[in-house]
C-alpha cells in the first residue's frame, strides 16, 4: 500500500513570493521549476535534495479557475528534532511564529507563510 507522502499542494497567491519564503526563511531548496504553459509554473520546494517529500507551491488563481472547490488549504504538520533551535532560527529569519507549546505529549509551535497559512512544527525525539 502507501508507504510515503510524496508531494502536498499548498496554493499560493504568488509563487515568487512563496518560493522566496520557503528558501530563505526557512531554509527549504528548489526541488523542481519549470513552466507548465502560458503563465503557469510547476514549483516543488522541500527540506533537502535528498528527502523524497516536497511541497508544490501552485497558483491560487490558476487552481480556483480549473477546480476552485480544491483551493482551501491542507493542515500540513512538519517535524523537526530540535524544536528550540527551530522555533529560535524562524524567529530570527523573521517568520511569524506563535507560542511554542511544551506539553507532556510534545513541544510544538505554529508558524505562517506568506499568504498567512498556518502550519505546525512539532518535535520529533
Amino acid at each position: 500500500m502507501i508507504n510515503k507522502i510524496g508531494k502536498i499542494t499548498v496554493y499560493v497567491e504568488d509563487q515568487e513570493q512563496a518560493k522566496a519564503f520557503w528558501v530563505k526563511n526557512i531554509g527549504f531548496v528548489v526541488r523542481l521549476e519549470q513552466p507548465m504553459g502560458p503563465n503557469t509554473t510547476w514549483l516543488e520546494v522541500g527540506p533537502s535534495d535528498d528527502e523524497f517529500t516536497t511541497l508544490v507551491l501552485y497558483s491560487k488563481s490558476a487552481m480556483q479557475q480549473q477546480q476552485p472547490s480544491k483551493v482551501a488549504h491542507p493542515s500540513i504538520l512538519f517535524s523537526t528534532t530540535d524544536i528550540d533551535e527551530s522555533y529560535e532560527k524562524m524567529k530570527q529569519n523573521g517568520v511569524k511564529v506563535g507560542e511554542l507549546l511544551k506539553m507532556p505529549y510534545g513541544s510544538m509551535f505554529t508558524f505562517y507563510d506568506q499568504d498567512e497559512n498556518e502550519y505546525l512544527l512539532r518535535e520529533d525525539k
